[in-house]
């Protein structure tokens, strides 16, 4: 548990770090990858020649007895949502950090990229049920309370169903947004409501990922805990086997997501837990920008 004064620390080390990527390093690639992929009616204008036909208005043609064409522009405002995994598992980490310190870091990252391009953001925090939803405005100051609420949230469940959280922010937010799922994925249960989601909102999935839940090190008998379900197992990593089997178990699962977000027409990123995420990100938003 932080103190008030640590997290007020951690609160300013966070922003900091954040302003210092974005003007640095997302500096116009954040606002490309995303901006003009909404689009707004503005008027209806008569038919000019080379006008595309798909965007003729019947109604007000038949009125008028002449061809007219509705108008659109880019939709400069936009809103970001982040739904944060604060299950259990989120607390699991060898290396560099716990997958909730990356979480944490690179939500703050993508929440002040928002708000410098005077987007709004909001937050939705699920374990097996929404623990909690923010709802999106501007502000360095709104920012500055979803860094706080992400270094102390403490959820009441352990588990993760994605698929809940998801029915829950499609059924919450009338507007398409631009949306991150910060979260280790380990579940099962999301297909059917990403799909819908996906055909409504712009999704990114940002998989994190720890090496110890991809390899078994062989040092012997191992007593392991599932910190979600609280199960105990008593594990021979000695075993190739037993090692062999682990690893098949996570990229299984891994091809599933991916494959998942490719049906549901949505992006997932891969980051580890001792990788540098700067580049994973910036290579995502040059590639959207492509």
């Amino acid at each position: 548990m932080l103190t008030t004064a640590e997290i007020i620390k951690k609160v300013r080390e966070l922003e900091i770090k954040s302003k210092k990527l974005t003007r640095h390093l997302f500096t116009g690639e954040y606002h490309s990858a995303f901006k003009g992929r909404g689009m707004l009616f503005k008027e209806v204008r008569e038919y000019h020649h080379g006008d595309d036909i798909r965007f003729i208005d019947w109604n007000v043609s038949a009125r008028f007895n002449h061809p007219f064409s509705k108008l659109f522009e880019e939709e400069r405002e936009l809103t970001v949502m982040l739904l944060v995994d604060v299950s259990a598992s989120s607390l699991f980490g060898t290396t560099a950090a716990r997958k909730k310190d990356l979480i944490t870091e690179i939500a703050a990252v993508l929440a002040f990229s928002a708000i410098s391009n005077n987007d709004k953001v909001g937050v939705l925090f699920f374990s097996d049920t929404v623990e909690k939803f923010i709802p999106p405005k501007k502000g360095r100051d709104h920012v500055l309370f979803i860094v706080r609420q992400l270094l102390t949230a403490e959820p009441k469940n352990k588990g993760t169903r994605l698929g809940e959280a998801l029915r829950r922010f499609n059924n919450s937010t009338r507007q398409k947004s631009i949306t991150f799922i910060l979260s280790d994925f380990i579940d099962n249960s999301f297909a059917d409501a990403l799909k819908v989601a996906g055909r409504k909102h712009d999704i990114i999935g940002i998989k994190l990922y720890d090496k110890l839940d991809v390899e078994l090190p062989a040092v012997g008998m191992l007593q392991a805990t599932d910190l979600e379900s609280g199960d105990t197992i008593l594990t021979d990593t000695n075993d190739f086997l037993v090692r062999q089997q682990y690893q098949s178990e996570f990229f299984a699962h891994t091809e599933w997501c991916k494959n998942i977000f490719v049906q549901s027409g949505c992006d997932l990123l891969h980051i580890r837990t001792d990788e540098d995420y700067v580049k994973v990100l910036q290579k995502f938003f040059k590639g959207r920008n492509r």
